[in-house]
């Protein structure tokens, strides 16, 4: 009796498919099959750990070739920075890191501004993703000479900003347990790690580059508060009419 891939419903007579080589049996999901999988994600010569140390060694070049030639040793750069995000999140959370930076005083609690607010502090690795978007734009405008796209940038950028990200959570753990005050501290290292990342990716002995990094992000993240901000004041007005 003739058996066929379930995923392209090509014949299959060996122990894997011959056109997408999915194999002809899945094998029952046990406990050797989780700790396999836990291994995969944390594997040093391709896991989420040897992308953390080729981003904070030499984060320009790891990236490029991801882009343009290898895209097997790196972590997919979406998960990337939403596990890196929902690290920060839970130590965060946890220690409530963030009920004294974040206040919202003089805002209406009901209004669409602050609830975007709330929801993008819940949400840090869809807000990466967006806050990404903005700062890929002005990239694109300042470094538009060499040649990459708008997704393509929003790529690195997401391997970068999921790096600042776990610059966060090891400040945020330290605050955690010792109390003293160093979420600051961690966004001046980590856009200074964003501006020496973005500028590696683009031309690291070109000094021009490293401010017009700091520029696209700093315009990133002003144009993307004043977005939300018209989001939430159009959304205030249609629902008062």
């Amino acid at each position: 009796m003739a058996h066929y891939c379930k995923t392209c419903d090509t014949e299959v007579s060996m122990n894997f498919c011959p056109n997408c080589g999915e194999p002809a049996k899945l094998k029952r999901i046990d406990g050797h099959y989780i700790m396999h999988e836990i291994e995969h994600v944390l594997h040093f010569e391709r896991g989420i750990l040897y992308t953390v140390k080729e981003l904070f060694i030499n984060p320009g070049q790891s990236i490029r070739k991801y882009i343009s030639e290898n895209r097997s040793r790196l972590v997919k750069p979406i998960i990337f920075i939403i596990v890196t995000s929902l690290i920060y999140t839970i130590i965060s959370h946890y220690f409530h890191i963030e009920d004294e930076y974040i206040k919202q005083e003089g805002l209406p609690a009901n209004s669409a501004f602050v609830k975007i607010l709330t929801w993008m502090q819940g949400n840090y690795g869809y807000m990466n993703i967006l806050t990404g978007g903005f700062i890929a734009l002005w990239l694109k405008v300042f470094f538009k000479k060499y040649g990459y796209n708008f997704f393509e940038l929003l790529i690195m950028l997401c391997f970068v900003l999921g790096i600042s990200m776990l610059i966060f959570a090891f400040f945020a753990l330290i605050e955690g347990f010792t109390h003293f005050k160093l979420l600051n501290v961690a966004g001046i290292i980590g856009m200074i790690y964003l501006t020496w990342a973005v500028g590696n990716f683009f031309e690291k002995n070109k000094i021009s580059n490293y401010f017009k990094a700091l520029l696209s992000y700093i315009l990133g993240f002003i144009t993307f508060f004043i977005a939300i901000g018209l989001i939430g004041i159009t959304i205030d007005l249609l629902t008062k009419n």
